[in-house]
């Protein structure tokens, strides 16, 4: 029987983290505002593409999303002892910064097979006001190879946390979840534009909405 949920000892540590840190920080310390739970798929692969403006947004997104999300993290972090093995099991894989690590495509569709959600910053980095100007098509290609969904997320106000400072600032954060969009069909590389760009419009949609 094909399991369809991320693994037992994963899901543990993330509701862990999610009840006891993120999400009461998220809610109090953020004053978090969250729209459209009811569109995230409770299990099966699901590609989770949002902006980024902040260090915060992963497990931001990933406690909205209610389920494990895995990001990349760069590759120093798996170099810790005790503390690689806690990031695997929340889901992160390695990168090595600067390069087309195809580890990493290959560590991505590996969870996508497993029927973990996978997150995608759609910009490949951070932006200064949260917006989406320029997005790549990893997230549309991960999506067509495991024909999995996308999700849209737009995390907004996330931008002025680190402003001014290591410590966070307790700004007003908000998060809205789009509707699903189907994968594409192929590889093509119009059809993966034309996902990437619907992705984009929906994740910019949602964030002009606001507070």
């Amino acid at each position: 029987m094909t399991q369809n949920r991320e693994p037992f000892t994963s899901l543990l540590l993330y509701h862990a983290l999610k009840w006891s840190i993120v999400d009461p920080m998220l809610r109090k310390y953020f004053q978090g505002r969250i729209y459209g739970v009811e569109n995230v798929p409770r299990e099966g692969a699901l590609v989770v593409v949002s902006n980024h403006a902040s260090n915060y947004d992963p497990p931001i997104v990933s406690n909205c999303v209610c389920r494990p999300v895995a990001y990349m993290a760069k590759k120093e972090l798996f170099d810790i002892p005790v503390f690689n093995k806690a990031i695997q099991l929340y889901g992160a894989y390695p990168v090595s910064r600067g390069s087309a690590d195809r580890a990493a495509i290959r560590a991505a569709l590996d969870y996508l097979e497993k029927n973990w959600a996978v997150g995608v910053f759609l910009q490949g980095t951070r932006t200064e006001n949260g917006k989406i100007t320029e997005p790549k098509r990893g997230a549309a290609l991960l999506a067509a190879k495991a024909k999995a969904p996308l999700l849209p997320v737009s995390v907004w106000g996330t931008e002025d946390i680190e402003k001014n400072g290591a410590f966070p600032r307790p700004v007003p954060v908000t998060v809205r979840i789009g509707e699903l969009i189907a994968p594409p069909v192929s590889g093509d590389k119009d059809e993966l534009e034309a996902i990437t760009k619907k992705c984009a419009d929906a994740i910019n949609a949602l964030h002009d909405l606001g507070r």
